[in-house]
């Protein structure tokens, strides 16, 4: 009886690990024409982008240089400091793509599953950071610096998930 026991706990353990599944790192890479850059801090859309990329650009550019604050942009998307779901919630507001300012472990759920072309939003229960155009749009794990900005530096991104607009 033992030994079938364990047998069976064995096969559980075996089946449950190969579902578990983690989220590649995010990693900068560069492609003419599909890559935004940075300058001076801000986000620069490569030439062939679709306006709504565009726009989210234009929208994460907006907050660049406000200070991070816990819980900022919940109350309001036009607030005077960021946390990371307010700063995600904010670009996603911008392009039409969200309607309420909504906390990280929320996002976990936003709109579809996996990699967007152009937007990708990685989600965990305590934090959010999204890629636009293959830059990293984040409050954490960055230069240093608070608030919301900009970041070619390479996260690692156990724990979160990987979800998009829907078409982009």
């Amino acid at each position: 009886m033992q030994v079938r026991r364990f047998a069976v706990l064995l096969w559980l353990a075996a089946f449950f690990s190969g579902c578990v599944s983690t989220t590649p790192p995010y990693v900068y890479h560069y492609v003419p024409g599909r890559t935004a850059t940075l300058e001076n801090g801000l986000a620069v859309p490569p030439v062939y982008a679709p306006h709504i990329v565009i726009s989210a650009i234009a929208a994460g550019n907006d907050l660049i240089g406000k200070p991070y604050r816990y819980g900022g942009g919940h109350q309001t998307y036009y607030d005077t400091g960021y946390d990371c779901s307010g700063a995600v919630s904010y670009v996603l507001h911008a392009i039409g793509h969200l309607h309420t300012p909504t906390p990280s472990n929320e996002l976990r759920d936003y709109g579809e599953n996996g990699p967007g072309r152009w937007i990708t939003v990685y989600a965990s229960n305590g934090h959010v950071f999204m890629v636009v155009a293959g830059l990293r749009f984040d409050t954490g794990y960055g230069s240093g610096s608070s608030g919301p900005q900009w970041l070619t530096r390479s996260r690692p991104a156990d724990r979160f998930v990987m979800r998009h607009p829907p078409g982009l």
